[in-house]
């Protein structure tokens, strides 16, 4: 699997929700609406997720794997890191 393209809309302000971000894999297949957080031990990348009726949040995509996750994170992660602070 290979990350071909991710996509980071930062957000300015105080909230722990940093960025918004969509990776493209291989070139063929995208996933939109990958949060950026502001956790206890740094940024996280959290997949996205649907609030079910009882209130819950369930993921809708994910990694399967740790190490499909932490390529994920690290792509998702790097990009945020390489905007400017000032891009909205």
């Amino acid at each position: 699997m290979n990350i071909t393209d991710v996509r980071v809309k930062k957000f300015n302000g105080q909230n722990r929700l940093k960025a918004i971000a969509a990776i493209t894999i291989d070139e063929c297949f995208v996933v939109h609406e990958l949060r950026i957080i502001d956790g206890k031990a740094g940024l996280f990348v959290a997949m996205p997720s649907r609030k079910m009726p009882n209130g819950e949040f369930k993921d809708v995509a994910h990694p399967i794997n740790q190490e499909t996750r932490n390529i994920i994170e690290n792509a998702v992660i790097e990009a945020y890191n390489q905007l400017p602070d000032d891009e909205e």
